[in-house]
């Protein structure tokens, strides 16, 4: 008799998986939501005797699902999770020697690539979802075919997913095969709203529960998931539902990727009453929850990106692609007939864009670049990418790298061969921290000024959920204030006192609660500080706990965010930025009366309709003594020369500057006399000037020479066009700083002398400014 689990859809097609897998190694599995293939293709693999003595590793886009579905699977097969099926997940690894079925985040492999090329022990790759492109996806399937290719042909590799485009994919995987469950699915009614929302409209989670509302009293039954695109919007959704009549007999539920476990195997459980969970984007794929008959849909998700040009990360709620709408309507049809109600119209549904864009070309390519110039990549433009990234985008992730030391240039061998990169030493030490390779920089460089111990807990700090929550009200404030101090020299300083503060106060919830922590977060941080303190160790440094200099971490900051070092507009928030950004420094910054400072993020965020902020955070104070101590070659200066418009005189100021960021300025006088003539000239010849003796009888002289020059060539008169006009001027200016010292000048003498003494004699002759008739008359 079959199990429940083999009754799923996917096992329609069990026999024609197998045998395609042992005659071609590649696969292209095509599979609706709910058909099972992300649980059950791993065990058909373990079953089959596939695996010999491997693994399979099922590659999940998200954490959460890597965590839910091998607890599914280990539940299924009765065993104990962590034993014979695991998963890793970044910073969490639960699984053990015997581990035969393993989920993992696709990041995680393509690290293990780098220390095992060869990925000794595993069998069988399966990427899932892989629709969703998410970036580590696309690098290490390029990477695991050019292993299969070149090592391990005996190496298993399926592509699965709901919709994606499978042509492109079988060219991109050829030679390999393509296989279809058709699923068993059930019809889902469609409804929209009937016409745009405006700015007058009901907030989105007030929709929502009006079409929960509205589905309740119908008596349909079963459960509910609603989609919207962040955790505040999931908590006020829930609250308005609560507030519903109808919402009475229903377990409200959220479901985001930073709740605690618990809460996430909640939103997954069976009740014997009904649930609506609202959700993420995380419920789209992977994660099925059965019973739900209605699915409302806010249309939205907060989809991070990264502008090369500027350096900013940004996180604004957009909408979705249509592809991703079709998925999340079809988790209504799981079990019977459902409804899916989308908080739209539908002339706006034909707006969206057909699929998401892949992250490859729209986020921070910096740490997997690094990752791949360590597997021994020279040429990333020849790399073999899915879909390439911009040229843009490559060429800033290098800079970058090239800045924190961790690429160097290389010369070209060859005359036709294009210039390109390799790793430093440096560059391979701070790929054994699992983080940014700013924060890796940083923490190498703790060991020059002995607070390696501390910069852990700082990198630790910046891996997960804001520490402290946005926001809060005036006593939380007021309490923060006295508990880690209004003032100091980082807005990380005040994030490592309130960790501490959580730590010594054991994590109890209440405490937490009065100082508006992140009870997950605080719990979080902990373990990853101590991660890094081991890895530290293996590398050699020295982790010893020990009284730091806020100095000392103040320049390990500023050598791993150098692009970031910004001079604040004395009295305000603005502050501008190394290679002409700006932004608005965070309100409750500490540093925030500092003239300079070095911010380690920037991103542009959502405000009202249709505005977008620009806010620097985690800013740090530093010295301008810092810069030249440590950027010597970055520091330079200039005499910049301006005019006074009220004045109408040249000044000029010598100009300190970081790359191009104006650091101070001292006034000099006299101003250089080729500046100011070259900028007096400007407004001369703009018009904003006038020469008083520029008069009829200069401008009939240059007049006479053009002509003559031109009737005329064999005479070798050199005519005056409108750049020499400007040559002219300047001549004219020159010794002046003022309008008041210009105005009067002599004109003619200086136009005159655009001719050699010979070259006037001829010009008198050929052109005279008059001529006698024979009449005697002058005309």
């Amino acid at each position: 008799m079959k199990t429940n689990s083999q009754q799923l859809p996917i096992y329609e097609i069990e026999n024609d998986i197998i045998a395609t897998l042992r005659a071609t190694k590649r696969l292209v599995l095509q599979a609706p939501t709910g058909s099972g293939k992300s649980t059950q293709v791993p065990q058909m693999l373990l079953r089959h005797g596939l695996l010999g003595n491997g693994q399979v590793v099922t590659l999940q886009p998200r954490r959460l699902a890597a965590r839910l579905l091998a607890s599914r699977v280990a539940h299924e097969l009765e065993v104990e999770l962590g034993r014979e099926v695991g998963y890793q997940i970044r910073f969490e690894n639960v699984t053990g020697d015997t581990t035969r079925i393993k989920f993992e985040t696709e990041g995680i492999l393509l690290r293990q690539l780098i220390q095992d090329p060869a990925l000794r022990g595993i069998q069988a790759l399966i990427f899932d979802e892989f629709h969703e492109r998410h970036l580590y996806g696309d690098i290490t399937l390029a990477r695991a075919l050019d292993i299969q290719e070149e090592s391990r042909t005996d190496l298993l590799i399926v592509v699965m997913s709901a919709t994606l485009d499978a042509g492109a994919l079988e060219k991109y995987l050829s030679p390999c095969a393509v296989r279809t469950s058709e699923g068993r699915t059930f019809p889902v009614s469609v409804e929209y709203l009937p016409r745009r929302l405006g700015n007058s409209s009901p907030a989105l989670w007030e929709l929502a529960a009006d079409a929960f509302s509205e589905h309740a009293r119908g008596g349909t039954g079963g459960d509910v998931l609603i989609f919207m695109p962040g955790g505040y919007e999931i908590n006020r959704t829930i609250e308005a539902i609560r507030l519903k009549k109808e919402s009475r007999g229903y377990i409200l539920l959220p479901l985001h990727g930073e709740l605690p476990p618990r809460d996430q195997d909640a939103a997954v459980a069976r009740y014997d009453q009904p649930k609506v969970v609202v959700a993420t984007n995380v419920a789209e794929t992977s994660i099925t929850i059965d019973g739900v008959r209605l699915v409302i849909d806010s249309g939205l998700a907060r989809i991070p990106r990264h502008d090369p040009n500027r350096g900013i990360n940004t996180l604004l709620v957009e909408r979705i692609s249509r592809s991703s709408t079709e998925q999340r309507a079809g988790r209504a049809g799981r079990t019977a007939p459902g409804r899916c109600i989308r908080l739209w119209s539908q002339p706006e549904q034909d707006e969206r864009p057909a699929q998401e864009l892949p992250e490859v070309k729209r986020l921070d390519l910096a740490e997997v670049i690094l990752t791949l110039k360590a597997a021994g990549v020279e040429d990333l433009r020849k790399f073999r990418w899915l879909e390439a990234p911009s040229d843009t985008a490559l060429h800033h992730a290098e800079e970058l790298l090239i800045d924190l030391g961790a690429l160097k240039r290389e010369t070209p061998s060859a005359e036709n061969e294009a210039p390109h990169t390799r790793i430093t030493a440096l560059g391979r030490r701070m790929l054994a921290f699992p983080v940014h390779p700013r924060y890796a920089r940083m923490l190498l460089a703790a060991q020059e000024y002995d607070c390696v111990h501390d910069a852990c807990l700082i990198a630790a700090l910046t891996q997960g959920r804001d520490l402290l929550l946005r926001n809060p009200g005036p006593d939380v404030i007021s309490l923060r204030d006295d508990l880690f101090g209004g003032k100091g020299w980082s807005d990380f300083w005040i994030l490592m006192r309130a960790w501490n503060y959580a730590s010594a106060n054991q994590f109890r919830m209440d405490a937490l609660r009065k100082a508006g922590i992140h009870g997950v977060t605080a719990r979080q941080v902990g373990p990853l500080h101590e991660q890094f303190l081991r890895i530290a160790k293996e590398e050699g440094l020295d982790i010893e706990p020990r009284k730091v200099k806020d100095e000392a971490l103040q320049k390990c900051i500023l050598i791993g965010f150098s692009d970031r070092v910004g001079r604040m507009d004395q009295g305000t928030l603005r502050c501008e930025l190394v290679h002409g950004r700006r932004g608005t420094l965070a309100r409750d910054s500490v540093v925030r009366q500092n003239p300079f400072v070095v911010v380690a993020e920037i991103r542009e965020v959502g405000g009202h309709p249709g505005e977008v902020n620009t806010i620097l955070s985690m800013a740090t104070a530093i010295e301008v003594e810092w810069l030249h101590e440590l950027f010597p070659d970055d520091i330079r200066s200039e005499v910049r020369v301006s005019l006074d418009s009220t004045a109408r005189r040249v000044q000029a100021a010598e100009i300190l500057l970081f790359r191009d960021l104006a650091l101070r300025a001292k006034r000099v006088e006299p101003p250089p006399a080729d500046a100011a003539a070259r900028l007096l000239a400007e407004e001369v010849v703009a018009g904003r000037m006038q020469l008083h003796n520029w008069d009829h009888s200069v401008n009939q002289w240059i007049l006479r020479l053009n002509l003559l020059a031109d009737w005329c060539p064999d005479l070798q008169l050199p005519p005056i066009r409108a750049e020499d006009r400007q040559y002219i001027i300047e001549q004219l200016c020159l010794g002046a700083v003022s309008y008041k010292d210009l105005k009067d000048r002599e004109v003619k003498p200086v136009v005159k002398s655009w001719l050699s003494a010979s070259q006037r004699e001829l010009f008198d002759k050929h052109a005279p400014e008059r001529v006698t008739l024979p009449n005697g008359r002058t005309p």
